[in-house]
């Protein structure tokens, strides 16, 4: 998969990029019984529905024509949303000092998730601060990171 993955990133960046984007992340997944190539794009002052139907039409013309997936899937180009998931050095980096949402493969001191402060990230371990305390979990124990949305 990571080749799909890897194939659609290398269309997908200049597209993006044409059209005032960055391009933060391409994922292929099978949600109940289909599978769906989506790209998550950004920009600085926020995606609009018309930044995703410009990069849509000219991604989904090139996906056409290199064939990169044999079975059916449903195509989609999205904004990266404001709880969007950090999943790379670059994405942590940009993020440090922001409130996060942790969930963990298996309980940490007694919890599957926590939030906290993004202290560091080094590729092998995630560091935050709760409250008072900075803890550092090895990424191997972590299975996802989301910008922390107060409401």
């Amino acid at each position: 998969m990571s080749k799909i993955t890897d194939l659609t990133a290398q269309l997908a960046r200049p597209v993006v990029e044409a059209n005032g984007c960055t391009l933060w992340d391409v994922e292929y997944v099978k949600e109940a019984g289909s599978w769906y190539l989506r790209v998550y794009i950004d920009k600085e002052d926020g995606v609009s529905i018309d930044d995703c139907e410009a990069v849509s039409r000219v991604l989904s013309d090139l996906l056409d024509e290199a064939d990169p997936i044999q079975d059916p899937y449903t195509f989609e180009v999205s904004s990266a949303g404001a709880d969007r998931a950090l999943k790379r050095p670059e994405h942590f980096q940009a993020f440090l000092g922001a409130p996060v949402d942790v969930k963990f493969y298996q309980a940490q001191n007694g919890q599957k998730t926590c939030t906290g402060i993004l202290a560091g990230h080094d590729g092998q371990s995630l560091t935050l601060t709760l409250g008072q305390d900075t803890v550092t979990y090895p990424m191997d124990q972590v299975a996802l990171v989301r910008l922390h949305i107060a409401f």
